[in-house]
């Protein structure tokens, strides 16, 4: 019989390679709308091998994924998803002739789920076996193998190549059923929510890779069908006298009960993972992200009871959201819900693990940031009109502005810009062109105390308009020694924007100058962020006027280490200083960790702007004068920072 739990030892590159479904998902964001109704959706990668792939990824395993995408967007947004996720994309194939697959999905009420599955001719189920390299195979600890692709002979025998590989090079099989009756063919387009159909064809199919397997999961109605039983005990005892296999039975809110040898006579004396009562809000992907916890474990020689709690907690996290892989709970999220819980029953609704979340799941680490700002309006608009200049030259400018930063970047990382949606359209389709790490744009309407919005003072239907990449800045003129009521106008204004920042997904930066409305000390900007804390907002990042002295950074550091050490850090702005003012700041607070750069632009680019707008500078002059600036910034910033 299995053993307990499987330990390979880590001698492998990889922990686990799934095979199967990868579709991109479209999930309706009306709940407790009908399809028919759905206005919008909210899309992620979906397929239930692609799924625990990501999510075996977020809890610290070595994952990939062998599927087929087409070649068109959708295709490119499953690889690149999966490259930001940390999951291996050796193993998908570009299928030159087929779409990717599409799911459409609402949440009508708490259980009902209506589906529609879009996988006539797609992609991932033309996988054969040439797809299927031994070497690959051979790299990783274990191969997951799902049931939808045993419907169909090309991909059931890409499958069955896989397993007799891994078996072959000593590594482990698992087999998620993952029974879609539709998907065999056995129900009709609009019964996609449809979880059981009984089948002899499909049961018959599914006992022949039984014996094959060291973990098998699913369901009561997986494991009826893929033993061909009508009642539970009947189906674990056929499962268990085809395969010394691990049993998994998933069991939903009751959480799982794990057999390793014989079946009980009480089904309730198999091994029992702790289970999470919590809210349903969506069902589907709770069955992979509950996977993804147990191969947490069982691939890391955990015992059986540890893997089912685990899977468990990923199953909550899951059915408690609404998407399906970009819910599942990295380990550090999953380790803080093990130890400290929720005192909500809706997960979605516990902030501080929101927090956790949202900082461990971001599509990339910017360790560094070194960005020109062009995101003024009313100095320029200022300097158009005493040269008599039409403010549209303005977005002329923006664009020689990109084209300098670009050409000093050079496609490196670690570098950015700010532009404002005002003058910046144009240049913002020429930003998108680059290779940006960052790109930031502001919402203040400019010089406003108390903080206003420049458009619509409802915020979140503006950002919803938004790329996904660009980053939320708001410039507020707060001093923690300005009097209650103005106090509290900006922080309900911050908090409102924090709120609909996280609503829609999109990062956030908090521009703080105290400076002009008061006399700054080594304590002044850290009791400003002390407060703004307090309210619970939590920046990704902070952009903060230089301060005078190392105590001062060390000070503001302190602050933000205690509230939010998962904070992206601090750039600092630079307020029209000389470079000889701005090598002072950069040299005392290059040595602060949290400070990853600047966001400088007047120092940059005013006196390009000036004869640009004058006349008396060609465009290749003025894009020249920038990029020079900008460069030996960055070389100042670069210098100091390595010094120290």
């Amino acid at each position: 019989m299995a053993s307990a739990a499987f330990n390979g030892g880590g001698s492998r590159p990889l922990d686990v390679i799934t095979i199967g479904r990868s579709s991109v998902d479209l999930y309706g964001q009306q709940i407790g709308a009908r399809l028919e109704d759905v206005t919008s959706f909210a899309k992620s990668v979906g397929g239930c091998p692609s799924n625990i792939a990501i999510g075996s990824a977020r809890l610290g395993l070595k994952s990939a994924v062998i599927t087929r995408v087409g070649d068109e967007q959708m295709g490119r947004f499953i690889r690149e998803q999966m490259l930001r996720e940390g999951v291996e994309d050796r193993g998908i194939v570009t299928d030159p002739e087929r779409l990717t697959a599409l799911v459409l999905l609402s949440v009508q009420d708490d259980s009902t789920f209506p589906l529609i599955f879009y996988r006539e001719n797609c992609a991932d189920m033309a996988l054969c076996e040439d797809d299927i390299d031994p070497e690959f195979i051979a790299s990783s600890q274990s191969v997951l193998v799902s049931g939808t692709h045993f419907s169909q002979e090309e991909p059931r025998a890409a499958q069955n190549k896989a397993m007799r590989l891994a078996r072959e090079n000593g590594g482990k099989v698992i087999l998620d059923i993952d029974y879609r009756p539709n998907l065999w063919g056995l129900a009709g387009h609009a019964a996609g929510e449809e979880r059981y159909i009984a089948s002899s064809a499909v049961s018959e199919r599914l006992k022949t890779v039984l014996p094959h397997c060291d973990l098998i999961v699913g369901t009561e109605e997986e494991v009826l069908i893929a033993s061909g039983e009508s009642a539970l005990p009947a189906a674990l005892r056929t499962i268990r006298s085809c395969s010394d296999a691990t049993i998994v039975l998933k069991r939903g809110p009751m959480g799982c009960i794990v057999y390793d040898g014989a079946i009980p006579d009480d089904l309730e004396d198999g091994i029992v993972g702790k289970g999470f009562p919590i809210e349903v809000y969506n069902v589907l992907g709770a069955g992979d992200a509950f996977m993804s916890g147990f191969l947490r474990g069982w691939l890391r020689g955990e015992d059986q009871g540890t893997s089912a709690t685990w899977a468990n907690a990923c199953g909550a996290f899951a059915v408690s959201r609404l998407l399906c892989s970009p819910e599942i709970p990295t380990w550090e999220e999953l380790k803080y819900f093990l130890e400290q819980g929720s005192p909500h029953r809706a997960l979605r609704k516990d902030e501080t693990i929101n927090h956790i979340h949202w900082a461990t799941t971001r599509d990339r680490d910017i360790p560094l940031l070194m960005a020109l700002a062009v995101d003024h309006r009313s100095q320029l608009t200022e300097m158009a009109d005493t040269l008599d200049v039409p403010h549209e030259r303005i977005s002329d400018f923006k664009r020689l502005a990109v084209a300098a930063a670009a050409r000093v970047a050079a496609g490196r990382d670690g570098y950015g810009m700010l532009i404002d949606e005002r003058f910046g359209r144009d240049a913002f389709f020429d930003a998108a062109k680059q290779a940006f790490s960052w790109i930031g744009r502001p919402v203040e309407l400019p010089g406003s105390r108390p903080l206003r919005f420049e458009f619509s003072q409802d915020i979140g239907s503006q950002l919803q308009e938004w790329p996904k990449e660009h980053c939320i800045k708001a410039l507020c003129f707060y001093h923690p020694d300005d009097d209650d009521a103005l106090k509290r106008e900006q922080q309900d204004k911050l908090l409102a924007l924090y709120q609909a920042a996280r609503k829609v997904g999109r990062e956030l930066l908090i521009e703080i100058v105290a400076g002009k409305h008061g006399s700054l000390d080594d304590r002044t900007i850290a009791r400003a962020l002390e407060e703004i804390y307090a309210l619970g907002i939590k920046p990704d990042w902070w952009k903060l006027e230089p301060q005078g002295s190392q105590t001062a950074w060390a000070n503001t550091q302190s602050v933000i280490e205690r509230h939010d050490p998962r904070c992206r850090g601090i750039v600092v702005l630079g307020l029209e200083a000389p470079v000889s003012e701005l090598e002072e700041t950069f040299r005392a607070c290059a040595q602060v960790r949290m400070v990853r750069g600047f966001a400088v632009g007047r120092t940059i680019f005013a006196d390009a702007a000036r004869g640009w707008l004058a006349g008396k500078m060609t465009d290749e002059e003025a894009i020249i004068d920038m990029a020079g600036r900008f460069e030996a910034l960055c070389s100042l910033w670069l210098k100091c920072r390595n010094n120290n």
